[in-house]
């Protein structure tokens, strides 16, 4: 790990006791004498400030940035927040679609057989006796902000929210927002030409570029309002929780058209492995209906590849016009003093393939789909920390109990990530598992392995990868002969930690 300190608490009271007695880089919550039981007993008392959190939620966002390794990626303020804070590079999501994942992290819960599944799950409904984060925070004396799209369900445990969550109008479920003539005319056309069915979705093209204000789309909405909340938020000696969503990058690509510029078309690759690893099994692959529901997207087969190298712009313009708005909260955070007193956490809710495996979208068991960006920045402790330890999503919910000094709820299934931050060594292996569909999957220090259960729950397939020889997946290796007795362990440790249900 890497490492070097930054940053300071504005404490009181007992407090900037424990501040005192427990040494500059503790954040208050993390000692014996601040957190845990005692935690309780303080969060309402007056002499306590505790920190507030910025609570940053991205969807679609695999690591696609300049600070996990892209350095074609035009990503300076989240680049910066990682300088700032804590880089998690290898962070997992418990399945790849955002809907339950977002009921995951917000409950601290694994997906089951019968809970959080699919993209419109309802975190109450699957998990009633959950208390999710933004309750548990508000039951503790802070008051908690929602805007944008933080639970899939804008109203989803909608008493936990110390207001009724905000949305733009028209944002609600992935609506495509489109700005150009052209763009609403093939729309349109789409809506009245396509194939008519029950599950049917006419939508318009698959990405835009538009001559205007970032306050034009949806998400440069959800920045205007988060700052106008911030400012107000700073005024009161109640410490918040707000949380931001952003709906880009995902589907459709709408972004500003500065932010295309951004890219040269003309340098935009195809990846390496744009076709199925060898010796995959047909479970582990999927025909990307998300992405083919659009305008000008063939309905079977492969993409024309100026196709693919446009949607692939389209991504990369998406994620930088994203980086853009966080800027400017991160400015005004800064601007009203209120930096030096409040955790930011940013998230993907899960990966997304760029054609890799000749996959698009996510919903699958690859590294593409379960690997997802994670920076923490936490005032006191220490900046540009590289955290190359495993951690699962469902870990965010214990790690800010800790940092704000709140009690575990006893319903949580992660562990705090706290140590890694402060630089400590692991003493034992950690690892990620997840879901999707009937594939569990199992994430090590050096391999991914996966397997596919039918009707029955009998196993049908099974994948291994490498990542210390095969960090692309380009070849699985789970039914060669030498790999019998790796198999078997990893086998024996997936259903012993994601057994049905």
């Amino acid at each position: 790990m890497k490492a070097k300190r930054g940053g300071s608490w504005r404490l009181a009271g007992l407090g900037a006791l424990c501040w005192l007695w427990f040494g500059f880089e503790q954040p208050f919550g993390q000692s014996p004498a601040c957190g845990g039981a005692e935690a309780q007993q303080v969060a309402g008392s007056a002499n306590v400030q505790r920190p507030n959190v910025l609570f940053l939620a991205v969807d679609d966002l695999r690591p696609q940035l300049g600070c996990y390794g892209h350095p074609q990626m035009v990503t300076p303020r989240m680049d910066a927040l990682a300088a700032s804070g804590t880089r998690f590079d290898r962070a997992y999501c418990m399945i790849p679609v955002c809907g339950a994942s977002r009921a995951s992290v917000m409950t601290g819960l694994r997906p089951t057989a019968n809970r959080f599944r699919s993209w419109d799950c309802w975190a109450e409904r699957d998990a009633p006796q959950a208390v999710p984060l933004n309750t548990h925070f508000t039951q503790h004396g802070y008051r908690a902000i929602s805007l944008g799209k933080v639970f899939h369900q804008n109203l989803d445990h909608v008493d936990g929210w110390s207001e009724t969550p905000w949305r733009p109008e028209g944002s609600v479920s992935y609506c495509d927002c489109y700005l150009l003539p052209e763009s609403l005319e093939i729309e349109r056309q789409h809506r009245e030409s396509a194939p008519r069915g029950p599950n049917a979705r006419h939508r318009g093209p698959a990405y835009e570029a538009a001559e205007v204000a970032d306050e034009a789309y949806s998400d440069g909405l959800v920045v205007q309002r988060a700052i106008v909340e911030m400012r107000r938020l700073a005024d009161q000696e109640q410490p918040f929780f707000l949380a931001v969503g952003f709906i880009r990058p995902h589907l459709p690509f709408l972004a500003p058209t500065r932010y295309w510029e951004l890219y040269d078309f003309d340098q935009i690759r195809l990846p390496d492995n744009y076709r199925p690893p060898k010796d995959c099994p047909p479970e582990a692959l999927h025909s990307w209906g998300e992405l083919r529901a659009y305008a000008g997207i063939p309905q079977r087969g492969p993409l024309p590849d100026e196709t693919a190298r446009r949607l692939i712009h389209g991504y990369y313009a998406c994620v930088s016009y994203v980086d853009a708005l966080i800027g400017r909260l991160l400015d005004e955070l800064e601007a009203l003093g209120l930096d030096d007193n409040t955790i930011v956490v940013l998230w993907g809710d899960h990966g997304w393939q760029l054609g890799e495996h000749g996959l698009w979208c996510k919903h699958s068991c690859f590294e593409t789909s379960m690997h997802s960006p994670l920076i923490v920045r936490v005032p006191g402790l220490p900046a540009a920390v590289e955290a190359r330890e495993l951690v699962e999503f469902i870990d965010i919910y214990p790690s800010l109990c800790e940092l704000a000094g709140l009690p575990l709820p006893g319903h949580l299934e992660g562990t705090s990530f706290v140590r890694w931050m402060r630089g400590e060594e692991r003493s034992v292996p950690t690892e990620a598992l997840g879901r999707y569909g009937r594939g569990k999957t199992l994430r090590t220090d050096r391999y991914r392995y996966t397997e596919y259960l039918d009707a029955n729950g009998r196993r049908q397939a099974r994948m291994l990868y490498d990542h210390h020889t095969d960090p692309h997946e380009t070849v699985n290796i789970a039914e060669h002969p030498e790999h019998r007795e790796l198999v078997g362990r990893l086998s024996e440790r997936l259903q012993a930690r994601l057994a049905n249900p």
